[in-house]
């Protein structure tokens, strides 16, 4: 009898056992089925707003996109990287633009001119600050823009837009037959030395800067008096003490980066070419390959479910719920190249405006519009993770304070934490938010108060996350883009071999 309730009691706990296993299989099943069902509803919203949006994932549909090996662009990287072009030797355009950091300088604020290290690039770049500015704080008061996808912009270059193509002529660089309007030009008139495309319009206007690279011992140079004698010292026919070692240097290398192995310095190396040759380096240093665009092209592992909930939040007005950032960051480029007053703290010395000089107007410092007032250019998000700090200044140094100044902006001012600045010398709160108020009280601030939770706003930056090319974070992949300090010498020694503040190649 005994063994016969035994084998009962065995019988009966595998019947609750097989009944339980049954059970978790089917709750498994159904949450496999619910779970798939819900990635099929996502992607399908996904679809429309894809569809409704005209996005491709295809940003260089009839663009032309110089290759990194051609001999331009391989020259314009010697010069990218050369403090020759350095009114005083001891800067260049990479010390605000390196590769490895973004395409830009990893700080809130450049540092051009009269480092205490010249080479050293990034966090632990610093100079004497109070001697070059009475009020404290880096000289060069607008956050570095990234040199990634600069091929990409049609319409304006720098923040306030004061590079401008008149064509505006979508998929040509800035490139038209009405010209390029530059600062050596008024409002709306064609300047008729600013090149071919909006980049090199760009690459004239760096050494013409006190603070960037021209230095305070030739203030008495205009803008193209000193591009003609940066030239003409590369060529070795500049005015007398500008010479360099070996003459000889560059002009080998433009005659066969320019297939003309007859000419001579003063045919080859002009502010034309000069700037002409950057701009085909930096104009190669387009990465578009993100997770993103694999995804509107049809991959729907491309991205997590996290990302795509994020992506919906983006691309959904806040009428319906969402976050509403697309109705400025538009299109595969996720910019409207147009200017908004969205209250960005305005950290740093300013532009000179205002009764004390301390603020930027922004784009009304070029139109003098009042509804341009603090407005600054859309920046693309393409690859937005690698390309901080963030705003025209800087002021933001993670993606997720980026996101809750664009859904509280009030808010994210009066608890602003100067404490995220790597430059001690740039904090000044009091200043801050006096320069800001302004702003944010102007008619034509343009952000609304948005209520989004923090899971929300953590699928927001998953989303932005997706806009990456991995190549922005392999060293070995961003090598084609950094001269090789072994292979690549420069016998006048002034190349910039960038090193970081413990003394290590970037």
């Amino acid at each position: 009898m005994k063994k016969l309730i035994i084998a009962l009691s065995a019988f009966a706990i595998a019947g609750i056992s097989n009944s339980a296993l049954a059970t978790n299989k089917q709750d498994t099943q159904h949450k496999k089925h619910h779970s798939k069902h819900q990635s099929k509803k996502l992607n399908n919203q996904l679809k429309r707003i894809i569809r409704s949006n005209h996005l491709t994932g295809d940003l260089l549909v009839n663009r032309t996109i110089p290759d990194i090996n051609s001999p331009k662009a391989q020259l314009g990287m010697d010069l990218f990287f050369s403090k020759t072009l350095g009114g005083d030797y001891d800067s260049a355009c990479v010390a605000c633009h390196h590769p490895v950091l973004g395409g830009g300088d990893n700080l809130s604020l450049p540092i051009g001119v009269e480092a205490d290290r010249p080479d050293v690039l990034g966090i632990g770049r610093t100079n004497d600050f109070a001697a070059n500015n009475e009020e404290g704080g880096p000289p060069v008061p607008r956050n570095a823009p990234t040199t990634f996808n600069t091929a990409l912009w049609d319409q304006f270059q720098f923040h306030d837009g004061r590079l401008e193509s008149l064509d505006k002529t979508p998929g040509a660089n800035g490139a038209g037959s009405s010209g390029i309007r530059t600062p050596d030009s008024p409002l709306g008139v064609a300047d008729p030395l600013a090149g071919n495309n909006l980049v090199q319009a760009q690459a004239r206007f760096p050494v013409t800067s006190n603070e960037e690279m021209k230095g305070f011992k030739h203030l008495g140079y205009t803008n193209q008096t000193i591009r003609e004698l940066l030239a003409g010292r590369l060529g070795g026919y500049g005015a007398e003490g500008y010479s360099l070692i070996d003459t000889n240097h560059w002009l080998e290398k433009f005659q066969l980066a320019l297939g003309n192995l007859e000419g001579t310095a003063e045919d080859l190396i002009t502010e034309q070419n000069v700037s002409m040759l950057i701009s085909e380096y930096e104009r190669s240093q387009t990465f578009v390959d993100t997770p993103w665009n694999r995804y509107v092209k049809g991959d729907k592992k491309a991205i997590s479910k996290k990302a795509k909930k994020g992506a919906v939040l983006f691309f959904t007005s806040s009428k319906k719920g969402g976050a509403n950032c697309s109705s400025c960051h538009t299109g595969d480029f996720f910019s409207d190249e147009s200017f908004h007053n969205v209250a960005m703290p305005q950290i740093g010395p300013g532009k000179g405006d205002g009764l004390d000089g301390s603020k930027d107007f922004g784009r009304a410092r070029e139109t003098g519009l009042t509804e341009d007032m603090f407005a600054f250019r859309t920046p693309s998000l393409i690859n937005v993770e690698v390309t901080g700090p963030w705003s025209h200044a800087g002021s933001y140094t993670s993606l997720e304070a980026v996101i809750r100044h664009h859904l509280n902006a009030a808010e994210a001012i009066d608890n602003y934490d100067e404490q995220q600045l790597t430059q001690a010398d740039i904090r000044n709160l009091e200043q801050m938010k006096e320069n800001t108020s302004e702003a944010l009280e102007s008619k034509n601030f343009e952000l609304e108060t948005l209520s989004l939770n923090n899971r929300q706003v953590n699928q927001l930056v998953a989303f932005l996350k997706t806009l990456t090319d991995p190549c922005t974070q392999d060293r070995e992949c961003l090598g084609q883009w950094i001269p090789d300090p072994e292979q690549r010498i420069d016998p006048n020694d002034d190349q910039l071999n960038a090193i970081d503040q413990y003394g290590n190649l970037l």
